[in-house]
Formats: structure tokens, sequence, C-alpha cells
């Protein structure tokens, strides 16, 4: 689980702004800019929510505790999202919607608390994309 030294928003943004032309279809970014980008966007969740109760996660990544709620401490987790890297972060974006991600089986969400949208996205970034 990252620690829990916040992220600079700065930071942030570079790392999501580093895989945004992917994102819109482009080449897929080094392993270490994804990683940055998919830790960064968690971490962040899990300040703007915090709480131990349910775990989010993106293999082969990074996964993170928050929301408020009963708190989980041994086992298989009550409330558990997961899903890949790109949804992570077109969700985190705001290019995919929570309700969509879910509908398609981008997203398994398990459990009363696993509903994240309201925290989501993490970062807007305008599209990459020539007009």
């Amino acid at each position: 689980m990252p620690s829990s030294r916040l992220i600079d928003p700065g930071e942030l943004r570079a790392a999501c702004e580093r895989v945004l032309p992917w994102l819109d279809g482009g080449d897929e970014p080094a392993r270490a800019e994804l990683a940055a980008a998919v830790r960064s966007s968690l971490k962040t969740l899990a300040a703007v929510a915090p709480g131990r109760s349910v775990e989010v996660r993106v293999p082969p990544f990074a996964a993170v505790q928050c929301v408020a709620g009963p708190r989980h401490t041994r086992g298989t987790p009550a409330n558990v999202v997961e899903t890949d890297p790109r949804t992570w972060l077109e969700l985190a974006t705001g290019r995919l919607k929570w309700t969509d991600a879910v509908d398609s089986g981008r997203v398994s969400a398990s459990g009363t608390r696993a509903d994240v949208s309201q925290w989501l996205p993490i970062v807007r970034l305008s599209s990459s994309r020539p007009e």
C-alpha cells in the first residue's frame, strides 16, 4: 500500500498527462510512467476519501484502502473495487463514467460501499487528440 504522504497536485497531473496519449488511443506508455499515474491517482483517492472500508485494487501496480466506515483488518475485504490500469486511469481522468465501467464489466465492485464514483474523476485533463 502506498505511504501516507500526500501527492502533490502537480505531480499527479504530470503523471497522468504522461499517459494521456495512450488513453486517447496512442501507444502504451513505459511501465514506469503507467505505474506512476496509477499509484499517484490511487493515493489521491485514499487522501480525498479517507478510511479503510473499501479496497481499490489496480493490479499489478497498487491497492489502497479508502472510504470511511467499518474498518477491514483481515482476510478478503467486504468492499472491493478491482480494475485494470487503463480503466482506472480513464475513470480517474473523467474519460469513463463509473456506471458505464461497472455495467460493461470493466470494473468489479462488490460490497455496499464499493461505489467510489463520488470521488471521480481524480484529475481532469484535456484530451491530447488534435481537434
